[in-house]
Protein backbone atom coordinates (compact mmCIF):
# COMPACT_ATOMS: atom_id res chain seq x y z
CA UNK A 1 0.00 0.00 0.00
CA UNK A 2 1.36 3.42 -1.01
CA UNK A 3 1.68 5.96 1.81
CA UNK A 4 2.40 9.64 1.33
CA UNK A 5 1.45 13.13 2.47
CA UNK A 6 0.56 16.07 0.26
CA UNK A 7 -0.40 19.67 1.03
CA UNK A 8 -2.28 21.59 -1.66
CA UNK A 9 -1.34 25.28 -1.63
CA UNK A 10 -4.36 27.64 -1.60
CA UNK A 11 -3.69 29.72 -4.72
CA UNK A 12 -6.64 30.96 -6.77
CA UNK A 13 -5.77 30.52 -10.47
CA UNK A 14 -7.39 32.07 -13.53
CA UNK A 15 -6.08 30.56 -16.79
CA UNK A 16 -6.87 31.39 -20.40
CA UNK A 17 -6.61 33.98 -23.14
CA UNK A 18 -7.72 37.56 -22.50
CA UNK A 19 -7.88 36.98 -18.75
CA UNK A 20 -6.09 40.31 -18.09
CA UNK A 21 -9.57 41.79 -18.21
CA UNK A 22 -10.42 40.00 -14.96
CA UNK A 23 -7.62 41.49 -12.87
CA UNK A 24 -9.71 44.28 -11.33
CA UNK A 25 -12.40 41.80 -10.30
CA UNK A 26 -9.71 39.62 -8.70
CA UNK A 27 -8.34 42.52 -6.64
CA UNK A 28 -11.85 43.46 -5.54
CA UNK A 29 -12.62 39.82 -4.71
CA UNK A 30 -9.80 40.07 -2.16
CA UNK A 31 -11.42 43.18 -0.68
CA UNK A 32 -8.56 45.44 -1.77
CA UNK A 33 -8.76 48.87 -3.37
CA UNK A 34 -5.27 50.45 -3.55
CA UNK A 35 -2.81 48.69 -5.87
CA UNK A 36 0.93 49.11 -6.21
CA UNK A 37 1.61 47.93 -9.77
CA UNK A 38 4.98 46.20 -10.18
CA UNK A 39 5.83 46.30 -13.88
CA UNK A 40 8.26 47.73 -16.40
CA UNK A 41 7.04 50.56 -18.68
CA UNK A 42 5.04 49.30 -21.66
CA UNK A 43 4.67 45.77 -20.32
CA UNK A 44 1.54 46.33 -18.26
CA UNK A 45 -0.49 48.92 -20.13
CA UNK A 46 -3.43 46.54 -20.56
CA UNK A 47 -3.25 45.55 -16.89
CA UNK A 48 -3.14 49.17 -15.74
CA UNK A 49 -6.11 49.97 -17.96
CA UNK A 50 -8.06 47.02 -16.56
CA UNK A 51 -7.30 48.07 -12.96
CA UNK A 52 -8.39 51.66 -13.63
CA UNK A 53 -8.74 53.80 -10.48
CA UNK A 54 -7.43 51.00 -8.24
CA UNK A 55 -3.83 51.86 -9.25
CA UNK A 56 -2.37 53.94 -6.42
CA UNK A 57 1.26 53.74 -7.53
CA UNK A 58 3.78 52.00 -9.74
CA UNK A 59 7.28 50.59 -9.25
CA UNK A 60 9.39 49.49 -12.22
CA UNK A 61 12.66 48.49 -10.59
CA UNK A 62 12.34 44.73 -9.94
CA UNK A 63 15.68 42.97 -10.39
CA UNK A 64 17.01 39.43 -10.75
CA UNK A 65 17.54 37.42 -7.58
CA UNK A 66 15.42 39.90 -5.56
CA UNK A 67 18.14 42.14 -4.05
CA UNK A 68 17.14 43.38 -0.60
CA UNK A 69 18.06 46.98 -1.43
CA UNK A 70 15.57 46.97 -4.33
CA UNK A 71 12.88 45.62 -2.02
CA UNK A 72 13.55 48.43 0.43
CA UNK A 73 13.07 51.03 -2.31
CA UNK A 74 9.81 49.42 -3.41
CA UNK A 75 8.68 49.19 0.21
CA UNK A 76 9.07 52.95 0.57
CA UNK A 77 6.82 53.49 -2.46
CA UNK A 78 4.24 51.01 -1.17
CA UNK A 79 4.02 52.83 2.15
CA UNK A 80 3.92 56.26 0.50
CA UNK A 81 0.87 55.36 -1.61
CA UNK A 82 -0.73 53.33 1.22
CA UNK A 83 -1.21 50.26 -1.01
CA UNK A 84 -3.09 47.24 0.32
CA UNK A 85 -2.34 44.99 -2.67
CA UNK A 86 0.50 44.45 -5.14
CA UNK A 87 -0.17 43.42 -8.72
CA UNK A 88 2.98 42.09 -10.39
CA UNK A 89 3.30 41.77 -14.16
CA UNK A 90 6.47 40.09 -15.41
CA UNK A 91 8.73 37.15 -14.77
CA UNK A 92 10.36 35.76 -11.66
CA UNK A 93 11.92 39.10 -10.71
CA UNK A 94 8.55 40.87 -10.48
CA UNK A 95 7.03 37.92 -8.62
CA UNK A 96 9.97 37.79 -6.20
CA UNK A 97 9.58 41.47 -5.41
CA UNK A 98 5.84 41.05 -4.80
CA UNK A 99 6.56 38.20 -2.39
CA UNK A 100 9.25 40.19 -0.59
CA UNK A 101 6.82 43.09 -0.08
CA UNK A 102 4.01 40.79 1.04
CA UNK A 103 6.07 38.95 3.64
CA UNK A 104 7.16 42.29 5.13
CA UNK A 105 3.77 44.02 5.14
CA UNK A 106 0.97 41.48 4.76
CA UNK A 107 -0.40 43.00 1.55
CA UNK A 108 -2.20 40.68 -0.87
CA UNK A 109 -0.65 39.65 -4.17
CA UNK A 110 -2.11 39.21 -7.65
CA UNK A 111 0.49 37.91 -10.11
CA UNK A 112 0.28 38.01 -13.92
CA UNK A 113 3.24 36.01 -15.26
CA UNK A 114 4.77 36.91 -18.61
CA UNK A 115 7.39 34.12 -18.47
CA UNK A 116 7.44 30.53 -17.25
CA UNK A 117 9.16 31.01 -13.88
CA UNK A 118 6.54 29.13 -11.85
CA UNK A 119 7.41 30.87 -8.59
CA UNK A 120 4.01 32.56 -8.59
CA UNK A 121 2.40 29.38 -7.21
CA UNK A 122 4.97 28.73 -4.47
CA UNK A 123 5.47 29.93 -0.91
CA UNK A 124 9.24 30.20 -1.46
CA UNK A 125 11.18 33.46 -1.62
CA UNK A 126 14.81 33.77 -2.66
CA UNK A 127 16.56 37.04 -1.75
CA UNK A 128 20.09 38.32 -2.31
CA UNK A 129 22.04 40.33 0.22
CA UNK A 130 25.77 41.12 -0.10
CA UNK A 131 26.17 38.65 -2.98
CA UNK A 132 24.60 35.70 -1.16
CA UNK A 133 21.22 34.32 -2.16
CA UNK A 134 19.15 32.60 0.53
CA UNK A 135 15.67 31.12 0.41
CA UNK A 136 12.87 30.83 2.93
CA UNK A 137 9.34 29.51 2.90
CA UNK A 138 6.23 30.80 4.63
CA UNK A 139 2.47 30.84 4.01
CA UNK A 140 2.74 34.65 4.07
CA UNK A 141 4.88 34.48 0.91
CA UNK A 142 2.32 32.61 -1.20
CA UNK A 143 0.40 34.87 -3.65
CA UNK A 144 -3.37 34.92 -3.24
CA UNK A 145 -4.20 34.95 -6.96
CA UNK A 146 -2.44 34.13 -10.22
CA UNK A 147 -3.90 35.29 -13.53
CA UNK A 148 -2.39 33.34 -16.42
CA UNK A 149 -3.05 35.06 -19.74
CA UNK A 150 -1.44 33.32 -22.73
CA UNK A 151 -1.47 36.65 -24.60
CA UNK A 152 1.04 38.10 -22.11
CA UNK A 153 3.72 35.63 -23.21
CA UNK A 154 3.02 35.55 -26.96
CA UNK A 155 5.52 38.34 -27.70
CA UNK A 156 8.17 36.92 -25.36
CA UNK A 157 11.31 36.65 -27.54
CA UNK A 158 12.09 33.06 -28.44
CA UNK A 159 15.50 32.95 -26.63
CA UNK A 160 13.89 34.15 -23.39
CA UNK A 161 10.96 31.78 -23.80
CA UNK A 162 13.34 28.84 -24.23
CA UNK A 163 15.42 29.48 -21.11
CA UNK A 164 12.36 30.30 -19.04
CA UNK A 165 10.69 27.05 -20.13
CA UNK A 166 13.77 24.96 -19.28
CA UNK A 167 13.83 26.67 -15.89
CA UNK A 168 10.27 25.35 -15.44
CA UNK A 169 11.36 21.93 -16.69
CA UNK A 170 13.92 21.80 -13.88
CA UNK A 171 11.16 22.18 -11.28
CA UNK A 172 9.35 19.14 -12.65
CA UNK A 173 12.46 16.98 -13.05
CA UNK A 174 13.75 17.59 -9.52
CA UNK A 175 10.29 16.99 -8.06
CA UNK A 176 10.44 13.38 -9.30
CA UNK A 177 13.43 12.51 -7.11
CA UNK A 178 12.64 14.77 -4.14
CA UNK A 179 12.52 13.14 -0.70
CA UNK A 180 8.95 14.51 -0.54
CA UNK A 181 7.90 12.99 -3.88
CA UNK A 182 4.41 11.53 -4.03
CA UNK A 183 2.01 10.28 -6.73
CA UNK A 184 0.09 13.57 -6.93
CA UNK A 185 3.17 15.65 -7.60
CA UNK A 186 4.64 12.96 -9.85
CA UNK A 187 1.57 13.18 -12.08
CA UNK A 188 1.84 16.95 -12.34
CA UNK A 189 5.59 16.72 -12.99
CA UNK A 190 5.28 14.24 -15.84
CA UNK A 191 2.42 16.20 -17.41
CA UNK A 192 4.52 19.38 -17.11
CA UNK A 193 7.57 17.76 -18.73
CA UNK A 194 5.49 16.58 -21.66
CA UNK A 195 3.82 19.97 -22.18
CA UNK A 196 7.07 21.89 -21.85
CA UNK A 197 8.88 19.61 -24.30
CA UNK A 198 6.08 19.96 -26.86
CA UNK A 199 5.96 23.69 -26.29
CA UNK A 200 9.72 24.01 -26.82
CA UNK A 201 9.64 21.95 -30.01
CA UNK A 202 6.65 23.74 -31.52
CA UNK A 203 6.95 27.19 -29.87
CA UNK A 204 3.45 26.63 -28.49
CA UNK A 205 2.99 29.35 -25.87
CA UNK A 206 -0.18 27.87 -24.37
CA UNK A 207 1.54 24.52 -23.77
CA UNK A 208 4.53 26.31 -22.26
CA UNK A 209 2.39 28.38 -19.90
CA UNK A 210 0.28 25.39 -18.84
CA UNK A 211 3.40 23.28 -18.30
CA UNK A 212 5.09 26.04 -16.34
CA UNK A 213 2.07 26.35 -14.04
CA UNK A 214 2.15 22.60 -13.31
CA UNK A 215 5.91 22.66 -12.80
CA UNK A 216 5.54 25.59 -10.42
CA UNK A 217 3.01 23.57 -8.42
CA UNK A 218 5.65 20.85 -8.12
CA UNK A 219 8.21 23.39 -6.94
CA UNK A 220 5.79 24.61 -4.30
CA UNK A 221 4.84 21.13 -3.07
CA UNK A 222 8.17 19.34 -2.63
CA UNK A 223 11.79 20.19 -1.94
CA UNK A 224 14.36 20.70 -4.67
CA UNK A 225 17.90 19.29 -4.82
CA UNK A 226 21.32 19.84 -6.33
CA UNK A 227 20.21 21.58 -9.49
CA UNK A 228 18.45 24.41 -7.69
CA UNK A 229 21.22 24.78 -5.12
CA UNK A 230 23.81 25.15 -7.87
CA UNK A 231 21.75 27.69 -9.77
CA UNK A 232 21.11 29.77 -6.66
CA UNK A 233 24.85 29.72 -5.96
CA UNK A 234 25.78 30.73 -9.49
CA UNK A 235 23.11 33.41 -9.66
CA UNK A 236 23.49 34.92 -6.22
CA UNK A 237 27.27 34.81 -5.91
CA UNK A 238 28.36 35.27 -9.54
CA UNK A 239 25.41 37.31 -10.87
CA UNK A 240 24.62 34.87 -13.67
CA UNK A 241 21.21 35.24 -15.35
CA UNK A 242 18.62 33.06 -13.63
CA UNK A 243 16.81 31.15 -16.39
CA UNK A 244 19.84 30.70 -18.71
CA UNK A 245 21.81 29.28 -15.78
CA UNK A 246 19.05 26.74 -15.12
CA UNK A 247 19.07 25.86 -18.80
CA UNK A 248 22.80 25.13 -18.85
CA UNK A 249 23.03 23.29 -15.54
CA UNK A 250 19.95 21.02 -15.73
CA UNK A 251 21.32 18.22 -17.97
CA UNK A 252 24.53 18.03 -15.91
CA UNK A 253 22.72 17.95 -12.56
CA UNK A 254 20.51 15.18 -13.95
CA UNK A 255 23.59 13.23 -15.06
CA UNK A 256 25.14 13.62 -11.60
CA UNK A 257 22.02 12.14 -10.00
CA UNK A 258 21.16 9.58 -12.68
CA UNK A 259 22.54 6.44 -11.04
CA UNK A 260 20.92 7.33 -7.71
CA UNK A 261 17.51 8.22 -9.19
CA UNK A 262 17.09 5.67 -11.99
CA UNK A 263 13.30 5.48 -11.83
CA UNK A 264 12.94 9.25 -12.14
CA UNK A 265 15.33 9.31 -15.10
CA UNK A 266 13.48 6.43 -16.76
CA UNK A 267 10.18 8.29 -16.48
CA UNK A 268 11.64 11.54 -17.81
CA UNK A 269 13.20 9.67 -20.73
CA UNK A 270 9.88 7.98 -21.43
CA UNK A 271 8.00 11.28 -21.62
CA UNK A 272 10.70 12.71 -23.90
CA UNK A 273 10.73 9.61 -26.11
CA UNK A 274 14.43 9.03 -25.52
CA UNK A 275 16.75 6.43 -24.06
CA UNK A 276 18.74 8.72 -21.77
CA UNK A 277 17.13 11.59 -19.88
CA UNK A 278 20.13 13.93 -19.29
CA UNK A 279 21.26 13.69 -22.92
CA UNK A 280 17.67 14.15 -24.13
CA UNK A 281 17.28 17.38 -22.13
CA UNK A 282 20.61 18.63 -23.47
CA UNK A 283 19.51 17.83 -27.03
CA UNK A 284 16.15 19.54 -26.44
CA UNK A 285 17.99 22.71 -25.39
CA UNK A 286 20.27 22.55 -28.43
CA UNK A 287 17.35 22.04 -30.81
CA UNK A 288 15.44 24.93 -29.23
CA UNK A 289 18.47 27.21 -29.54
CA UNK A 290 19.17 27.65 -25.83
CA UNK A 291 22.57 28.19 -24.16
CA UNK A 292 24.62 25.12 -23.26
CA UNK A 293 27.66 26.44 -21.40
CA UNK A 294 28.39 28.54 -18.34
CA UNK A 295 31.27 30.02 -20.30
CA UNK A 296 28.87 31.74 -22.70
CA UNK A 297 26.93 33.13 -19.72
CA UNK A 298 30.07 34.92 -18.53
CA UNK A 299 31.37 32.65 -15.75
CA UNK A 300 35.16 32.51 -15.61
CA UNK A 301 36.75 29.08 -15.41
CA UNK A 302 38.74 30.38 -12.44
CA UNK A 303 35.46 30.75 -10.51
CA UNK A 304 34.56 27.04 -10.68
CA UNK A 305 36.52 26.10 -7.55
CA UNK A 306 34.77 28.73 -5.46
CA UNK A 307 31.39 27.82 -6.89
CA UNK A 308 31.92 24.15 -5.97
CA UNK A 309 32.91 25.10 -2.43
CA UNK A 310 29.90 27.38 -1.96
CA UNK A 311 27.51 24.75 -3.30
CA UNK A 312 28.71 22.11 -0.84
CA UNK A 313 29.31 24.12 2.31
CA UNK A 314 25.86 23.28 3.73
CA UNK A 315 24.12 19.89 3.44
CA UNK A 316 20.79 19.56 1.64
CA UNK A 317 18.72 16.62 0.37
CA UNK A 318 19.81 15.11 -2.95
CA UNK A 319 19.74 11.57 -4.40
CA UNK A 320 23.51 11.36 -5.04
CA UNK A 321 26.05 12.12 -2.30
CA UNK A 322 27.37 15.64 -2.58
CA UNK A 323 31.14 15.94 -2.80
CA UNK A 324 33.17 18.98 -3.65
CA UNK A 325 35.18 17.08 -6.29
CA UNK A 326 32.02 15.68 -7.85
CA UNK A 327 30.36 19.09 -8.02
CA UNK A 328 33.58 20.63 -9.37
CA UNK A 329 33.59 18.05 -12.16
CA UNK A 330 29.90 18.73 -12.91
CA UNK A 331 30.58 22.46 -13.15
CA UNK A 332 33.55 21.89 -15.45
CA UNK A 333 31.35 20.01 -17.92
CA UNK A 334 28.64 22.68 -17.64
CA UNK A 335 31.21 25.42 -18.16
CA UNK A 336 32.52 23.74 -21.32
CA UNK A 337 29.05 22.91 -22.66
CA UNK A 338 29.66 19.16 -22.94
CA UNK A 339 26.83 16.80 -23.83
CA UNK A 340 26.26 14.63 -20.73
CA UNK A 341 27.78 11.17 -21.06
CA UNK A 342 25.29 8.35 -21.50
CA UNK A 343 25.46 4.81 -20.18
Amino acid sequence: MTRFSYTALPVHVVFGTGTVGQVRAEVERLGRSRVLLLARPGRADAVEEALGPLVAGRFAGAAMHTPVDVTERALAVLRKVDADCVVAVGGGSATGLAKALAVRTGVDQVILPTTYAGSEVTSVLGETRDGVKTTRSSPDILPETVVYDVDLSRDLPRPIAVTSAVNALAHAVEALYSPDANPIVDGMALDAIGRLARGLRDDDREELLHGAWLAGMCLGAVGMGLHHKLCHTLGGSFDLPHAPTHTVVLPHAMAYNATHAPDAMRRVAGVLGAADAPAAVHDLVVTAGGPTSLRELGLAEADLDRAASLATERPYPNPAPLTRDGIRDLLQHAWAGDRPATD
